[in-house]
Parts: structure tokens; sequence; C-alpha cells
């Protein structure tokens, strides 16, 4: 018989219940946001041709699932530099967070602790290290850092990092200058966003995210706030930022560098070669992210996905490989972990959660990560992530 839906009270769980995946996500996060904070979030370098190919070359790969077998109890959890994960996911560094939704890196990094996931804050976050530290007190957290000019910064908030307790460090190496983001060029895009007439006209069609912003008080790179003089509390492009501030000096010499000042994991997030993962081996970094930094630098450089399985080929087992882009669904998760990947790590996907419901959007996202996860091990046979190897998959003809 026919039975009456419970009317749902909460607008933020209301929403969510029509939400079915990742790309739910962005066409609601699309509806709530300012045309130009979507796009700074949504967008990539050029014409977009890598952020497209960064999803669909999971596509390419189709799975070779085994029947008969007994998955009635299933093991997602793993170890990432020998710390427990409860999935192979690791929620990437971004920056100025705060601009979908005004609680920001804390609402993330809350979320990554109950799903007992991996959480990295960015350089230029706009929650400092120790707000974030203090909303995750026993999750694992990495530090994100680019290489600025003034090195005696970068060595301050390692150190700050290293007090709160996160325990890896990524540095970023694929932003020698900022990649040509056409949708920010059209939209005049500055961080934190100007005010203007055309700000003022998208708020007022937009009024939960403008009530939301205005209560949040100002935006600004939160863990330079008084330390630098482009800390945020000033209207900058990014591209400006990035060239005056950023060391386009960064050469393979600075891992020695960084490693005299941070003696835990160090990955490299920007790798897009195997020369280059045969390299960063030869310099002793723990972890290989392979990232073209969401497709918002180099257009048509290589998807993360297509560099795997070379990349493990060449480096055997002497570094942590992380899938860093293009993950949208838990079936992608496998995909990456039987090409050779340890783990994969996402960025865009959660910050179109947090425009789209907040700190319960991200929740939702991490949970339909994982069942997807588990079904899809469920279905191909693999009753652990130990079981899910190369035979798994195929490149389609």
């Amino acid at each position: 018989m026919a039975q009456f839906d419970s009317f749902e009270f909460d607008s933020t769980a209301r929403r969510l219940k029509k939400v079915a995946s990742v790309e739910d996500l962005r066409r609601l996060a699309k509806r709530r946001l300012p045309a130009g904070v979507f796009d700074y979030i949504d967008g990539g370098a050029e014409d977009e041709r890598t952020l497209a190919t960064n999803s669909s070359d999971f596509a390419r790969l189709e799975f070779r699932p085994r029947i008969m077998r007994d998955v009635s109890q299933l093991d997602t959890s793993t170890t990432i530099f020998g710390k427990p994960a409860s999935m192979p996911v690791i929620l990437s560094p971004t920056g100025f967070t705060r601009i979908a939704h005004s609680e920001g890196e804390l609402a993330v990094t809350r979320a990554a602790e109950r799903a007992g996931i991996p959480w990295s804050l960015s350089t230029m976050g706009t929650r400092s290290i120790e707000e974030c530290a203090a909303a995750n007190p026993t999750g694992e957290k990495w530090f994100q850092v680019y290489t600025w000019k003034d090195r005696g910064l970068v060595e301050d908030l390692v150190g700050r990092a290293k007090a709160a307790g996160y325990g890896a460090l990524w540095l970023t190496v694929d932003t020698a200058v900022l990649g040509r983001r056409e949708r920010d060029v059209r939209r005049g895009m500055t961080l934190p966003p100007k005010l203007g007439p055309k700000t003022l006209i998208d708020g007022a069609i937009h009024p939960g995210w403008t009530w939301d912003f205005l209560q949040g008080g100002p935006i600004t790179f939160a863990n330079i706030v008084g330390r630098h003089e482009e800390d945020g509390s000033t209207a900058v492009t990014l591209a400006d930022h990035v060239a005056r501030q950023f060391d386009q000096a960064l050469s393979w010499d600075d891992i020695d560098w960084l490693r005299g000042i941070w003696d835990g994991p160090i990955v490299l997030k920007g790798i897009q070669t195997v020369e280059d993962a045969k390299q960063a081996v030869s310099v002793g970094v723990a972890g290989i992210g392979l990232s073209n930094h969401g497709g918002r630098q180099l257009d048509d450089a290589p998807t993360p996905v297509s560099l795997i399985e070379p990349v493990r080929q060449e480096i055997a087992d002497q570094a942590t490989i992380i899938c860093d882009g293009g993950i949208r669904r838990g079936s992608d998760i496998v995909k990456a972990i039987a090409l050779g990947a340890d783990a994969v790590s996402l960025g865009r996907p959660y910050f179109l959660a947090l425009g789209a419901g907040g700190e319960a959007g991200v929740d939702w996202l991490l949970d339909f990560l994982r069942e997807g996860l588990e079904r899809t091990m469920a279905l191909s046979g693999c009753r652990s992530l130990a079981e899910i190897d190369r035979d798994l998959v195929a490149w389609k003809r």
C-alpha cells in the first residue's frame, strides 16, 4: 500500500535527500552559490579539456568481476604512512574554502574525522592550523605548503603544523605560475570576492549563501594574517598573488631544505611523468601525488589515473602512490587501487558538497564514496583492498 512520506523540516537535509551523485551535488552547488564563486570551485584551465578527462578517463576502464565469492564481510580499511584509515581516501587541500560556506575547513575536517580518513589544510586555507587541529583532535591531518619566496614564513608554518599534530606534508610542485583559469578571468574573480553591483545582484538571488557569508566574518588567508602583506585581507587576483609570492626557482635541491625542517612523510603533489616520479623516489620522498591540480594548471596535462600503472611499474614499492583528481564514485577508487595506487585524494567534490549542503553535504559525500566502494567490491568479488589487483580491470579497446 502507498504511504505518505514524512516531511523533513531541516532544509539542508531536505535538499540532500534529492541528491544521488556527485553531479547532483554540483548542480545543487551551482544553484546555491554566486556564479563567480561556483566557477572558482568548478572551473579549470583554458579550454578545460584536462578537467573533463580527469574523470572521463576512469570510464576507459572496465571491470572483470569475479563471482561466487563470499562477500558478506567487506573490509575497506588501510594504512597510509603507518596510520589507519577507514578507506583509501584523503581529502586534498583546497584554498579559500570559506567562500563556499562560512565554516570552511572546520566543517570539512570534522567530517573527515568522523569518516576516519586524512584531511589536508592548504597554506591558502581560511581557517588556521590551530583552529583546525582543535576541531579535529583525533583524526589524521596533513598540511600543504607552496614554496613561497619568504622561506622564513614557510618554516614558521611547517613548525606550527608539526606542533599542532599534523602528520604528513604535501609539497605542491605544479604551481610555478598560475594556470589561465578563464572562468575567473571572465568573472573578474578576486580573493576575497570584491563587492560591486554584480556581486550585490548575485547575492540577492542567492540569499542563503549571502546571509551565511555576511554572518561568517572576514575571509583571509588565516595562517598568515599579520605575517605577510598579502594575507587576503584585501582583494587580489590569484594569478597576481602566485606570481609575486611563489618561488619560481623551486628545484629538487629544495627537498633537502624541507626535510631539514620536517621529519614526517613528504608527498610531492603534482607529479605528472614517470621520470619525475623516479626522481622523487631518488631524493627520498615518501609519497607520489599524481596530480594535475584538478585540471586547473596546464591544460592537456596527463590524467592521474593514466599515470598510476606506469609509475607503479617504475618505482615498485619505494613510495606511496596517491591518485589525486577525477574521483567521483567509489568505483573510481577501486579502479585506482587495481592499477597500483595506495590511495586516492579529492578536493573539488567536497568543495562542491560544502557549497551544496555545508558540513552535512561533506558527510553525504563521504558516505556516498564509502557505500560505492563497498558496493563495487562486493559486485566484483573483492572482500578487502588486498584482493583488488590488476586483473580486476582492463583498458577498453
